[in-house]
């Protein structure tokens, strides 16, 4: 397996590798890696489907990617997706699945002319004292020290920022910046969150710089992310074949390690399906995909009347990476990323509106009708001065097919959820779903008079309390994940959020759940076709001098020295491409302004 850009490798179609006829494929888990996985060894793998197996422990694929009506308790979505134009694995999927939305064309085809049609962006990203625009919301509020901070941070390598937390490399002066506002709320980091993965999202993330303050930056789907994403790459993996085994719930995996010359070998899965015990053998031509960890375990649903409960028990995908792990030191160190739910834990909740008073707030807010069938809130708004510092969104509605016209669906989350409310004198993981609706329309600025008789009968909140939501941001090091493809292994991976990909790509995006299933079925099968790699807008000088400028809030760069040293350096400067570079990027004024 090798990495590659460009449109000759983008382009081209691998041949058949030498004997996939001859191998079957099981994926624990049907999530989007193992989804992504399964399409992966059909399209470029060219392997029948009927010969590709997905255990599944529930009875509906899709993992987190979830957006469903519940019975008696309504809409229900955990979290919500947000995506750029360079996840390059994610497209490179969505090329191929046909739209279930819009005949002869593809998903990506959808999205392409949906974001082109209407594109995304936010009229207020944050709020203060009950529905006001916060001060400057155009603004990153960076102070020297904070830059510093920044540039200290982005230049380290990655061996120095493995197993810090966020605050032992930033200051108080960061932290009191609105950059980290922006990108805790739009990425759900805490100040005890990994410094490497804070690094990473930088990187990753750099050509995106300036589309924070108004989230011009993201993209989304028509619908929520499980009917636009999951339901028509699964129809198609149905229609090539695979056999979805749902009710099945895999405890175990044995492996033949030979010592001597490294050699890893997959040899058995078992599992309890619908009670009873079973399992599979498998040999070096039955290639076993293991989904490890996951950010939704033991998600717990309250509803209007009912508290989400924090489900601290027996954790079984985290049980099952433990009992692998056990067994060679290569597979990784789950208790490192699974062992700190009071670090980990966040509660989101879905409000469905019932009266229509309340999508008057929305649009006061939004600037936009909640009801046009386009862009809303843009993304999320963050209520700067929550106590949960609670952010909502209204994506385009109807955000769930079946839902009546007259009705908004919001998705909200707070960080903090162990203080009480503004409102609601009580933690947010203690509220109900009338009450966490009423601290939001106290922070929308519904009059104090209405905000009980609204919540109790103008809206339906299914709140839900996930343990293990930010995991994979705790601090780590080289070796706490897998990698995808362990050393001398020949018929099995790990794929998901807390397998380790050799590129520099970072984890919470579906972009990484796309990646490390690529990866695993190109290296499993040899398949002669490169692996995109990460955008490289970290190495584009002109990214950077462009996320420096705007860093800055558009304030130029000082020389040092006295002034006639300074006109003759920026004279010199203006005769080259630095200059110009420079100029561009808005870090140095114009010749009438230097003089």
């Amino acid at each position: 397996m090798y990495y590659s850009s460009g449109n000759y490798e983008a382009f081209a179609r691998p041949r058949k590798p030498d004997g996939v006829d001859g191998k079957s494929a099981w994926f624990v888990g049907s999530g989007l890696a193992s989804l992504a996985g399964a399409a992966f060894l059909i399209r470029d793998g060219q392997m029948p489907g009927e010969r590709i197996t997905i255990l599944e422990r529930t009875d509906v694929p899709g993992g987190a990617l979830d957006g469903l009506e519940k019975p008696d308790k309504g809409f229900v979505i955990r979290g919500g997706r947000e995506m750029e134009d360079h996840f390059e694995c994610l497209w490179d999927l969505f090329r191929s699945i046909p739209s279930l939305e819009v005949e002869g064309a593809s998903v990506l085809d959808e999205f392409y002319w949906l974001n082109k049609d209407d594109p995304n962006f936010s009229l207020q990203r944050a709020t203060i004292e009950r529905g006001k625009p916060a001060p400057d919301l155009g603004k990153f509020t960076l102070s020297k020290a904070a830059q510093k901070d920044l540039l200290k941070v982005f230049m380290a390598t990655r061996e120095e920022m493995e197993n810090k937390r966020i605050n032992e490399v930033f200051g108080e002066d960061f932290f009191a910046s609105n950059f980290w506002m922006y990108w805790r709320t739009m990425f759900a980091f805490q100040e005890w969150h990994s410094a490497l993965e804070m690094k990473l999202y930088l990187h990753r993330f750099i050509h995106h710089i300036g589309g924070l303050p108004d989230l011009s930056a993201l993209k989304f789907t028509r619908f929520n992310q499980y009917e636009s994403l999951v339901l028509p790459l699964v129809k198609w993996l149905k229609d090539q074949g695979v056999v979805f085994q749902y009710r099945t719930e895999v405890t175990d995996i044995d492996f033949d390690i030979d010592a001597t010359n490294g050699r890893k070998q997959a040899t058995r899965i078992h599992w309890n399906r619908d009670g009873q015990p079973g399992g599979m053998a498998l040999g070096p031509d039955d290639l076993l995909f293991i989904t490890i960890g996951s950010l939704v375990e033991n998600s717990n649903e309250g509803d209007h009347k009912t508290a989400a409960l924090l489900d601290e028990g027996p954790a079984p995908a985290w049980d099952l990476w433990r009992r692998i792990a056990a067994k060679d030191p290569s597979f990784g160190r789950p208790d490192v990323f699974c062992t700190h739910i009071p670090e980990t834990k966040w509660e989101s909740a879905t409000i469905t509106t019932l009266d229509a008073r309340i999508p008057k707030y929305i649009e006061k807010i939004a600037k936009r009708d909640p009801f046009s069938g386009k862009v809303v809130t843009g993304g999320i708004v963050t209520v700067k001065d929550s106590s949960w510092l609670l952010s909502w969104t209204v994506n385009r509605q109807p955000h769930f097919k079946k839902q009546p016209k007259d009705q908004v669906v919001i998705w909200l989350y707070g960080l903090f959820v162990d203080v009480p409310g503004d409102y609601v004198k009580k933690p947010m993981q203690d509220c109900t779903g009338e009450e966490i609706t009423q601290e939001w329309l106290y922070h929308m600025g519904v009059p104090v008079e209405n905000i009980a008789e609204l919540a109790a009968t103008g809206a339906n909140t299914v709140p839900v309390m996930m343990p293990y939501i930010t995991a994979f941001f705790m601090p780590r090091q080289a070796g706490d994940r897998p990698d995808v493809v362990p050393a001398g292994a020949v018929n099995f991976a790990f794929i998901g959020q807390f397998a380790e990909s050799k590129q520099r790509d970072c984890i919470f995006t579906t972009e990484y759940s796309v990646r490390t299933p690529m990866e695993a079925v190109y290296t499993l099968l040899g398949i002669e076709r490169g692996v995109p790699e990460v955008f490289n807008s970290t190495y584009d000088i002109r990214t950077l001098l462009d996320a420096l400028h705007r860093l800055r809030d558009g304030e130029e760069l000082a020389l040092p020295g006295p002034s006639f040293l300074r006109d003759r350096l920026l004279a010199r400067l203006d005769r080259t491409e630095i200059g110009a570079l420079l100029h561009d990027a808005g870090l140095l004024a114009g010749e009438d302004a230097r003089t």
